[in-house]
């Protein structure tokens, strides 16, 4: 059995990302998603809850498993089996950068094939910092993340203000 992986931050997790998800569970025996803890990137979510995210939208499929990671995606690919990484690809820009990585990422280990799939065009608009912009803004997610997501989202920037002080609950 092929073990695949599809790593990333999913900071937060997008319907764009599911569509990946589904799709490349469909394909091979074995998907792992791989969070990464990736601190420069200053994410949102902290680690465990990004991984719970993840874990509850995946919950209806069982050849999906979530894992967290750091360090090399490579390495990570390595440690648990795998021989394919999935990556999504939404725009040339996306393009771009994915070839930089995927070289690099050959370089490092040429056993792991590089397999990208082109998000469906419903979602090819969405990415995570857009996601967080819209969730900041107070503006409407349905259609674009998971509710459980959106829940999350709306809890982190939105969080209860106590009238007497001024401060936010914890």
């Amino acid at each position: 059995m092929v073990v695949a992986v599809y790593p990333g931050t999913f900071d937060p997790l997008t319907y764009g990302h599911m569509d990946i998800i589904e799709r490349a569970a469909a394909l091979f025996g074995k998907l792992t998603v791989g969070i990464y803890e990736n601190p420069s990137k200053q994410p949102l979510f902290p680690l465990e809850q990004r991984v719970d995210l993840v874990k509850e939208a995946v919950g209806g499929l069982p050849s999906v498993h979530v894992k967290a990671f750091k360090g090399l995606t490579v390495d990570f690919i390595h440690r648990i089996g795998g021989r394919v990484m999935i990556r999504g690809l939404r725009a040339n820009s996306d393009f771009e950068r994915e070839f930089e990585m995927a070289l690099m990422n050959r370089k490092l280990a040429p056993d792991i094939e590089l397999l990208c799939l082109m998000t469906s065009s419903q979602y090819q608009f969405l990415s995570s910092s857009l996601i967080k912009e819209v969730a900041k803004l107070g503006g409407c997610l349905e259609g674009m993340v998971p509710d459980h997501v959106a829940v999350a989202l709306r809890e982190k920037f939105f969080a209860p203000i106590e009238v007497a002080t001024g401060k936010h609950k914890m």
